[in-house]
C-alpha cells in the first residue's frame, strides 16, 4: 500500500484531501507546516490565518476522526529567509513579488517532500485545485488546470519539476469546491464550514507596506514623483507604498488622474502618467521553469497570465538571452508587474513560467 503525507493546513480543501485518498486506498497521514507565529505579527481573526493553534487544532481534529497520524513540522526558519525575506527584498528593489509561489517552491513541494521521502512516503500531496498526468509520449509529468476553473491554481504550481510533479498528488482536482464542502459536512469534519483564507497569510490587513515597515524593519524612504519625461510632480513617500497600475492612496493630487507607471530604485523615483501609458505589447520574463517542454527550442504560441487575477490573453514566447523569455501579446496588455509571475498554456496544460523582469512597450 502506497503511504501518501498530505500538507493539512486546517482548512476544509486539505481536509477533504486526506479522506478522498484513504477513499482511494492510500495509507495517509497528515502534517500542518509551522511556519510562523500569528501573535508575533499581530494576527488574531483565525479565520485570516493559516499558522494559528487553531489551524493546528482543526487539521487534528479531521486527522483523528479520519484515523490517521498526524505531524506537525516546524519551518518558521525557512519560512523568514525563503520566503517572507525574499518578500521584503523583492519590494525593496521596486518590484511586486508573489509570495505564494515561493511557498509552494520553497517549503511545500521541496521541504516537505524531502521530509516525506526520509520518512519513506512515497507521496506527498495537498488540497490544491490542479491536476498532474504523466504525459506518455514525452515520458514528462503535466500540470493541468484544475477542473473547476473558478478555484484553479495552477497559476500558483508553475514551479513544480518534474521530480516534485512525479510525487505529488492532487485529490481535488477534477472536483468543485461545492462538492468538496458537502464531502466535509456529510463527514461531520469541525472545519466544513471554515472560510478559505484570503490575502498573504503573514501580512495582516494586507498592509504590506506596514508589514515591511513594522515587521521586516524596511525603511520608505521619500523621493520624487516625475512624470514619463522625468520631471519632477511631487514627493512620494517611499517606493514600498505603490505598485504598478495604482491611482488611489498616493497621497496628493495632480489635477488629473495619474496611475503609478513604474519605480525605480536606483533613484528612489515613481513615474506617473496616463492609464494609456500602462499598456505594454509585451513583457521579459527570467527564473524559468518549464514543464511540458524540456526547452523553448523555436517561438511558441500560447495563452498567457501575468498575475493571478488576469484573464490569460494570446501571445507568442521567444527564447530571450541570458536564460530569459521574451512574451509578445497579440492585445497590449495593461499593467504588466516586475516581480510577479508569467505562466503560460497551452488549454488547460501548464508550458511553464518565471518571473516578470519588465514590461515592453512600443
Amino acid at each position: 500500500m502506497a503511504k501518501v503525507l498530505v500538507g493539512m493546513s486546517g482548512g476544509v480543501d486539505s481536509s477533504v484531501s486526506v479522506y478522498l485518498l484513504q477513499q482511494q486506498g492510500y495509507e495517509v497521514s497528515g502534517v500542518t507546516l509551522k511556519l510562523f507565529d500569528n501573535e508575533d505579527i499581530g494576527i488574531e481573526d483565525r479565520e485570516k490565518t493559516c499558522c494559528s493553534l487553531s489551524d493546528v487544532q482543526d487539521a487534528r481534529s479531521v486527522a483523528s476522526k479520519l484515523g490517521c497520524r498526524h505531524y506537525v513540522f516546524n519551518y518558521g526558519e525557512w519560512f523568514l529567509k525563503d520566503v517572507v525575506g525574499k518578500f521584503a527584498e523583492s519590494y525593496k528593489e521596486g518590484k511586486t513579488p508573489n509570495p505564494c509561489i515561493d511557498c509552494n517552491r520553497y517549503i511545500k513541494f521541496s521541504r516537505m517532500l524531502e521530509r516525506a521521502m526520509f520518512l519513506e512516503f512515497d507521496y506527498i500531496a495537498t488540497g490544491h485545485y490542479a491536476r498532474i498526468e504523466k504525459d506518455e509520449a514525452s515520458g514528462r509529468y503535466l500540470l493541468k488546470k484544475g477542473a473547476d476553473l473558478t478555484k484553479d491554481q495552477s497559476y500558483v504550481l508553475y514551479t513544480l519539476t518534474q521530480e516534485e510533479l512525479s510525487k505529488t498528488l492532487f485529490p481535488l482536482g477534477s472536483m468543485t469546491k461545492t462538492e468538496i464542502r458537502e464531502i466535509a459536512e456529510r463527514e461531520g469534519f469541525v472545519n466544513a464550514r471554515k472560510k478559505d483564507s484570503q490575502d498573504i497569510c503573514f501580512v495582516k490587513d494586507g498592509d504590506y507596506a506596514g508589514f515591511l515597515q513594522n515587521v521586516m524593519g524596511v525603511t520608505a524612504e521619500p523621493g520624487d514623483f516625475v512624470d514619463s519625461s522625468g520631471e519632477k510632480i511631487g514627493v512620494h513617500q517611499g517606493i514600498i507604498h505603490y505598485t504598478v497600475g495604482q491611482r488611489k492612496g498616493l497621497g496628493q493630487t495632480f489635477g488629473k488622474p495619474v496611475y503609478v507607471l513604474s519605480k525605480d530604485k536606483e533613484t528612489n523615483r515613481v513615474m506617473l502618467g496616463s492609464n494609456e501609458e500602462l499598456f505594454a505589447v509585451g513583457m521579459l520574463v527570467e527564473d524559468i521553469n518549464l514543464i511540458s517542454i524540456a526547452e523553448l527550442k523555436e517561438p511558441l504560441r500560447v495563452t498567457v497570465k501575468a498575475r493571478y487575477s488576469m484573464k490569460e490573453v494570446g501571445a507568442m514566447i521567444y527564447q530571450a538571452e541570458e536564460k530569459k523569455i521574451k512574451v509578445e501579446f497579440d492585445e497590449k496588455q495593461r499593467a504588466i508587474t516586475p516581480g510577479q509571475a508569467a505562466v503560460f498554456y497551452k488549454g488547460d496544460v501548464v508550458v511553464g513560467g518565471g518571473t516578470i523582469v519588465k514590461a515592453l512597450f512600443d
